[in-house]
């Protein structure tokens, strides 16, 4: 099968609902293929995905009506090679109407030809207008409430922003430093022909995700994670015998993350609202060879009833997600600003609820992977306004990591960092 005609495939199962990470790992881990051709399709997947708005207002300026998906799939494809890759446009053209001849007939090979060309005569223009007229939700696919709230937080960089979250991701994995070393890892991807982009102490992204499917990954050595989840942790700084509490626990990663710092001995008590996530904090922390876990059916706004009291406590709060949109591109397009503002009370709650279980001197870190204010300072502020028990503490964050600190001394993955998830950090501790 020719490889445009499987990418379309690979479309159309997200166009059905399935996460398109997941279809494209799926696709990865049936197939052998070169990195040049995992490469590819990785581009151009996401690239039609977090690009389908425009793509799609292409196509609708174009042509008046679209029967088979299988053709708006093929368009989509050939003006993203055409519009964002340095890919020959006669070349482009000719594969789109030669595909079309043999999946449909000649006189609709003709009509893909006639379409494709007409776009190649106007495309600067196109890219112009949009540009002048800064139709950023047009031009880079995104909702118009998304520009709008992007330009009041960000300004003149609203467009660096706009563009970074569109950027290709890297898959993402963590050493179990508790039964593998970064040694053995990166032995491993040598001999696998993976590379590595960018490491943040055990955490290493790669330009393949096929690893997830290595015996490695079964057996727990290592586990898929970014660096920015992996900084939270470090930044709770658990120590052995602590007793902490991970308040957002699902699917476990940073619970078990917790424990390896903790050298697997004292205890942790991760909470879910859902009773197959805690299945799957339990999955995870047997496959990572952790025992000092303790999975829970629990709403975190509820643990301070249960008087437990807790050395340091994780609240990776429940969030909008829009620091992590270059993973999941296809999620922006069903949201609007009111899940901003629900999860932001929701997020709020929980972090006054768990306050309660904080022994004094104890530490506690808040994160989201989302960028708005409402979500991150806003919140962190309006919990130190009203718990003069506590007081922030600077957020320790390596210097390969970009972004920016705010007002409470919390820090912001953001726009400026190339690889990392977009992600907010901040720490505080109980001073009475």
């Amino acid at each position: 099968m020719n490889i445009k005609q499987r990418i379309i495939v690979l479309l159309s199962e997200v166009e059905q609902g399935k996460f398109s990470n997941i279809a494209l790992n799926e696709y990865f881990k049936e197939n052998t293929l070169s990195p040049k051709e995992r490469g590819f399709i990785t581009e151009v997947f996401y690239g039609v995905i977090r690009n389908k708005i425009f793509l799609d207002y292409v196509i609708n300026q174009k042509v008046k009506e679209i029967k088979k998906e299988w053709q708006r799939q093929l368009f989509r494809i050939s003006i993203y090679q055409m519009t964002f890759m340095n890919s020959d446009t006669k070349g482009v053209i000719w594969e789109a109407t030669e595909l079309t001849k043999k999946k449909f007939s000649v006189p609709v090979g003709r009509f893909i030809n006639g379409v494709l060309r007409n776009y190649d005569r106007e495309k600067d223009e196109i890219l112009e207008k949009l540009k002048n007229e800064k139709a950023y939700d047009i031009l880079y696919s995104y909702p118009k409430w998304f520009c709008e709230k992007i330009f009041e937080e960000y300004g003149k960089n609203t467009e660096k922003v706009l563009i970074s979250l569109k950027k290709i991701p890297y898959m993402a994995v963590r050493v179990n430093t508790l039964k593998y070393s970064c040694e053995e890892f990166e032995n491993l991807l040598k001999e696998k022909d993976i590379n590595i982009i960018k490491k943040v102490d055990t955490v290493y992204y790669l330009d393949s995700g096929i690893v997830i499917y290595f015996d490695e990954f079964k057996n727990g050595k290592i586990i898929a994670q970014d660096a920015a989840s992996y900084l939270s942790v470090k930044n709770l700084n658990p120590k052995e015998n602590d007793i902490v509490l991970d308040s957002c626990a699902a699917p476990g990663s940073k619970s078990v993350l917790i424990a390896e710092f903790m050298k697997n001995k004292g205890e942790i008590l991760s909470l879910d609202i859902y009773p197959h996530k805690i299945k799957l904090i339990e999955e995870n922390s047997k496959k990572m060879g952790i025992d000092i876990i303790r999975a829970v059916k629990l709403d975190a706004r509820k643990i301070k009833e249960q008087g437990k009291k807790f050395h340091k406590i994780l609240v990776d709060a429940p969030c909008s997600g829009y620091g992590v949109i270059r993973k999941k591109p296809e999620a922006l397009y069903n949201k609007n600003f009111e899940n901003v503002e629900e999860l932001s009370n929701l997020q709020y709650e929980i972090l006054e609820s768990v306050s309660n279980n904080l022994i004094v001197g104890g530490e506690l870190v808040y994160s989201t992977c989302t960028i708005t204010k409402e979500e991150n300072t806003l919140n962190v502020k309006k919990f130190l306004e009203n718990h003069k028990n506590f007081q922030s503490i600077k957020v320790e964050i390596p210097e390969n990591v970009l972004g920016e600190y705010d007002e409470v001394g919390g820090f912001l993955i953001d726009y400026r960092e190339e690889i990392v998830d977009n992600f907010y950090i901040a720490r505080l501790v109980k001073i009475s």
